[in-house]
């Protein structure tokens, strides 16, 4: 397949290119290169272009670099620019005008990823989809999603992250989605945003890359919805709420057998729908996939049966048996918003005991203590057993538990997951949850070692 030609990627750049080469892909990685990719030589921890003699061995069609690295002979294929990182942003620009198809854009403070995946297994069968890798959803991921995508994808569906102010407009700008999603607005990077409304303009501004009659996704019942609303408006978007309310509703998510038979009202139509997993918040960002489907073409019902197919991605609540318990691997971010979506999911499990093992919530702000021992009064803790906790943040949330739910306490995961096996027993039901950055996924590491099972294999 040709996704780049020489003279294509020549002149969406403005640069120079080496060769008569044709490129079926683009990567940023020699670890996971495959021959014919382009690859681009980003400047990030390391710089891209030490690697360039590598991808070129490894069947690179060329190389996107701004100089000819030591070790490359002066003739190798290589479209060669002032500065790189800007010349992936002119690939994507130029991969996205060339696509007609639809384009979704999904952001939110909790759930983009597993949303993102959502919607993308829930549009199978419905033509040619193209959606984000993993998390690629910053200032290179997007630009990177756009330029690998083929210029006869039907649909494609672009994750925007931030965490700074002024991230997410010019992504959107960049993707210029005809439909755009919010799943959330919640309590993170704090830091950087002082207050939840700073967020709340933040993600309100994917809205400002719309296309002419977009449509905007917002999330209903949040303290911040009108501010997301006043971003839609000011877009000229159409604008669908979901949620508990709104055009896009849930009306029943009913647990059975550790899958949520759902049904929701969307534009005064009943659909029914399946979702692999007992978590609640799974079920609204559903809804919300299912309008913003329905919005961008595509036949919800049809979605709505996909939708069975869909599996949590790995660190992001997937539920999974495992040497005699049940895990609930949700530890690759954490938030209040999401500790408690995942709290719940564990309070509504039915079996045995039910155990948390909870890592720092980090880049909450000067509330960031308060914010934690406010976990203490969530709701759903009064189904929970036993917490375990890591880290000096996570401190406070374990100080604050009556005597009887508390473990362990521990500075660091790696305390803990050193005695993985020791904070859990048969028939438990165990929930991993931190932010990336307190490592707390090397307890989920630890519990699948002692259980003698591998991580599993996701679908789709």
């Amino acid at each position: 397949m040709s996704l780049w030609t020489a003279a294509d990627a020549a002149a969406a750049t403005g640069g120079r290119a080496q060769g008569d080469w044709v490129a079926s892909g683009v990567s940023i990685d020699t670890r996971t290169i495959r021959p014919g990719d382009l690859f681009v030589a980003l400047t990030d921890i390391r710089d891209g272009h030490d690697f360039v003699a590598q991808a070129l061995e490894k069947g690179a069609a060329a190389a996107l670099v701004s100089r000819i690295p030591e070790g490359v002979p002066q003739d190798a294929p290589l479209l060669i620019v002032p500065e790189v990182l800007p010349a992936l942003e002119d690939l994507g620009r130029a991969g996205r005008t060339r696509m007609t198809g639809r384009v979704i854009a999904i952001t939110g403070s909790v759930g983009k990823t597993s949303t993102k995946d959502m919607a993308r297994v829930a549009l199978t069968g419905q033509g040619r989809i193209h959606a984000a890798e993993a998390s690629y959803n910053n200032h290179w991921g997007v630009p990177l999603t756009l330029a690998r995508m083929p210029r006869d994808s039907d649909f494609a569906i672009i994750e925007i992250g931030m965490n700074q102010p002024g991230e997410i407009a010019p992504l959107s700008r960049m993707a210029r989605p005809h439909v755009a999603m919010i799943t959330t607005v919640a309590a993170a990077h704090l830091e950087a945003f002082g207050a939840i409304e700073g967020i709340a303009h933040e993600k309100g501004a994917i809205f400002e890359g719309l296309e002419a009659i977009g449509t905007a996704i917002i999330p209903e019942g949040l303290s911040v919805t009108p501010i997301l609303r006043d971003h839609a408006d000011a877009a000229g978007a159409i604008v669908l709420g979901f949620g508990h309310e709104g055009m896009a509703r849930l009306v029943q998510a009913k647990p059975e057998d550790g899958r949520l038979k759902c049904r929701a009202r969307i534009a005064a139509e009943t659909i029914d729908f399946t979702l692999n997993t007992s978590g609640a918040h799974f079920a609204l960002n559903a809804v919300g996939v299912l309008a913003a489907l329905g919005a961008a073409g595509a036949d919800v019902k049809e979605a709505a049966l996909r939708l069975a197919d869909w599996q949590p991605p790995r660190g992001r609540g997937a539920v999974e048996d495992l040497g005699g318990i049940r895990l609930i691997d949700d530890a690759f971010n954490a938030n209040p918003t999401s500790l408690a979506a995942g709290l719940a999911m564990l309070a509504g499990l039915q079996g045995g005991r039910r155990v948390a093992i909870l890592g720092d919530m980090l880049e909450l702000g000067p509330d960031e203590v308060a914010q934690h021992c406010a976990m203490a009064d969530d709701p759903a803790m009064e189904k929970i057993d036993l917490v375990h906790a890591a880290g000096p943040l996570m401190r406070h949330l374990y100080d604050a538990l009556p005597a009887e739910k508390r473990g362990v306490w521990a500075e660091a995961s790696a305390e803990l997951a050193a005695k993985a096996a020791e904070l859990v027993a048969p028939g438990d039901i165990v929930l991993v949850k931190g932010s990336k950055s307190s490592k707390v996924s090397a307890v989920v590491d630890a519990l699948r070692q002692s259980g003698q099972r591998p991580a599993p294999q996701q679908k789709g």
